[in-house]
């Protein structure tokens, strides 16, 4: 209890040292149990987190066979994107499916994300958010550089409550199927921004697809201009814990104090996880 309390402590002060900051929080045991939370609720901007759906529904047809992981896509000029991404620095013009996951979930390439979202349907991709029940989070669009009058005002958005919820099926084998949770916990583990909650776990951001001393951690942020969001599951000695933490604000730049907020968040759950 002391634990859970002290948990619920950090979320609260997240949100009261940071008033011009809109924060969606949510921590969950293995079980999905609610362990604190803030405004969880609150739908907000989550960038790259939509893509957690694209990946699961990547992974989805590779388990039906609907799609081949070896199959070739290739690049064009309408879909690169800039920042985020290592394909657009690459010489090669195709990929196989599986490797462009293992690029949106690395390192969160733009360019795969908007090759893989064209091959397979945004439709789709939000048909698979919704038949999770899913109704304050999806993928909303594609990447892009800009958006005009008429696209979708941003990438993706989502709430904690949902989020946390969507990473315990995945640590429970219920994302769809125990093959489709399992093939999206091999693509998170090889995120390498462990900048936000799991920089508390001093996890080597470009090894850790193993235990670590102890910690098992997957997890797919989310960067924009105004956005921070870190959702995953870390496993330690003393079980496993689920968290979504989203923070958006505008005008002054507060993205200092949040990256510290989050992980002083990572260092309460990795306290109770120490046991």
């Amino acid at each position: 209890m002391e634990n859970h309390n002290e948990l619920q402590s950090i979320c609260l002060n997240m949100a009261e040292q940071t008033p011009k900051v809109s924060w969606s929080i949510c921590i969950r045991d293995h079980d999905g149990e609610v362990l604190a939370g803030h405004d969880a609720d609150v739908s907000l901007r989550t960038a790259s987190i939509g893509k957690l759906f694209l990946l699961a529904e990547v992974a989805r047809r590779l388990e039906d066979g609907t799609i081949g992981g070896n199959l070739l896509l290739s690049r064009s000029a309408d879909l690169g994107v800039a920042d985020s991404g290592l394909w657009q620095h690459l010489q090669t013009d195709s990929l196989a499916v599986e490797d462009l996951a293992f690029l949106i979930a690395s390192v969160s390439d733009n360019l795969a994300t908007n090759v893989l979202l064209t091959h397979l349907g945004l439709s789709e991709v939000k048909a698979l958010a919704s038949s999770l029940g899913l109704t304050q989070t999806e993928l909303q669009d594609r990447v892009r550089s800009s958006r005009a009058p008429g696209d979708d005002r941003t990438l993706s958005v989502g709430s904690a409550a949902e989020l946390s919820r969507f990473m315990v099926w995945v640590v429970q084998n219920q994302l769809v199927s125990g093959a489709v949770s399992a093939q999206l916990r091999k693509w998170l583990m090889a995120n390498v921004d462990l900048s936000m909650v799991a920089s508390a776990f001093g996890l080597d951001p470009l090894a850790h697809m193993h235990a670590d001393r102890d910690w098992v951690l997957w997890n797919k942020t989310g960067t924009d201009i105004g956005i921070r969001a870190d959702v995953g599951t870390i496993l330690g000695p003393g079980g496993s814990v689920s968290y979504a933490a989203i923070a958006n604000w505008t005008g002054e730049d507060f993205r200092d104090q949040i990256l510290n907020s989050m992980r002083r968040l990572g260092e309460s759950i990795r306290k109770r996880l120490e046991g």
